[in-house]
This record gives C-alpha cells, sequence and structure tokens, in this order.
C-alpha cells in the first residue's frame, strides 16, 4: 500500500538526508583528540636579551619547589622560569641540585634586575635585593655572562605569555598580555 500523505514521504527523505550528512561530517572529523595541555617537562623558546632559551615554566608550587633538583642534563641555552601570580622578593636554594646555576630575577615587565649564581647542593639561601620580582630564570653557571645578558636585558614577555597559554594558564593572572 502506498503512502499518500506527502508530508510523511518528505519527513522520511529528510530524516534520512539528514543522517547521511550528520555519518559525512563525522567522517570528515579530525579523529585526533584535543591536544593536551603542555607540562612543566615541556621546552619553550624564549628569548632574554637577544639570546633565544630553551625554558620549561614552573607555575604550580610543587613544580617550582622541585626546580631543577637532580638534573645533570640541561643543554648550553636550557633552564627554567618561575613564575608567580604577585610581585615579591623571591629566595632559593640548591637543595639536591647538583648544576651550578645562575638565577635572573625579572620585574613584571619582564627587566632584569639582579644575577646570582648558585653552587651545587649549597643550601644557604639566595635572596633577591628587590621586593617586586615576578620571573626567576634559572641558567648553567655562567650563561648570563657568556652572552652578555646584563640587567636591563628584557624578557619577551609574548613568548613567555603563549607558554602559559599552551600549558594551560591564563597569562593575565600573571600580569602579562594574551598572546
Amino acid at each position: 500500500m502506498k503512502n499518500a500523505n506527502p508530508v510523511s514521504w518528505v519527513a522520511r527523505a529528510l530524516a534520512v538526508l539528514g543522517a547521511v550528512a550528520m555519518m559525512t561530517a563525522a567522517g570528515c572529523k579530525d579523529d585526533a583528540p584535543p591536544a593536551a595541555p603542555k607540562t612543566v617537562a615541556d621546552h619553550f623558546t624564549i628569548k632574554i636579551g637577544d639570546v633565544p632559551t630553551h625554558l620549561q615554566v614552573a607555575v604550580y608550587m610543587t613544580e617550582m619547589q622541585r626546580g631543577l633538583m637532580g638534573r645533570t642534563d640541561l643543554g648550553p641555552d636550557d633552564g627554567m622560569i618561575f613564575i608567580y601570580e604577585k610581585p615579591q622578593r623571591m629566595s632559593f636554594w640548591m637543595h639536591d641540585t647538583p648544576t651550578a646555576l645562575d638565577i635572573g630575577f625579572f620585574d613584571g615587565s619582564g627587566e632584569l634586575r639582579e644575577v646570582f649564581t648558585m653552587k651545587p647542593f649549597d643550601e644557604t639561601t639566595v635572596s633577591s635585593y628587590s621586593q617586586s620580582l615576578r620571573f626567576a630564570v634559572e641558567m648553567k653557571e655562567g650563561w648570563y655572562a657568556q652572552h652578555q645578558v646584563k640587567p636591563g636585558a628584557k624578557l619577551d614577555t609574548g613568548a613567555l605569555a603563549a607558554a602559559l597559554k599552551a600549558r594551560g594558564f591564563n597569562p593575565t593572572r600573571y600580569g602579562l598580555a594574551l598572546p
């Protein structure tokens, strides 16, 4: 028996076409899952002055407390940047850290204000003089001098904001403009 109701025939045809369209769209979709945020293990290229560095970005307190402890595999331009939400005086030590490091302290605008050397396994606290710092960058001992990066040099805050975003953080929370 034929169905004489044209509305029913049109409704069935539209339902079939809709199903086909949905299957086609699903087939065109990229089957790759969305990219997971980067972690502290990832490196980001961020310039200090005119020198590109490969920095790990430590944001969580557990990441900052661990820092570069136990590391002996730092490349010549590898390091770690520590990010703070509010300007403050900073203090670091070398507990369980076998590699001699230099630490540069930067203000919220990304300007290098102070540089100190830290010796392996030395648990003496190295504190900044300034109380208005937002970022600290640890590099191998001698890196700042070797590259003639002195107080006044600028950290590439745009690249830092992009790194924070890639880690899943809102850069404005750390005083940086969105990339």
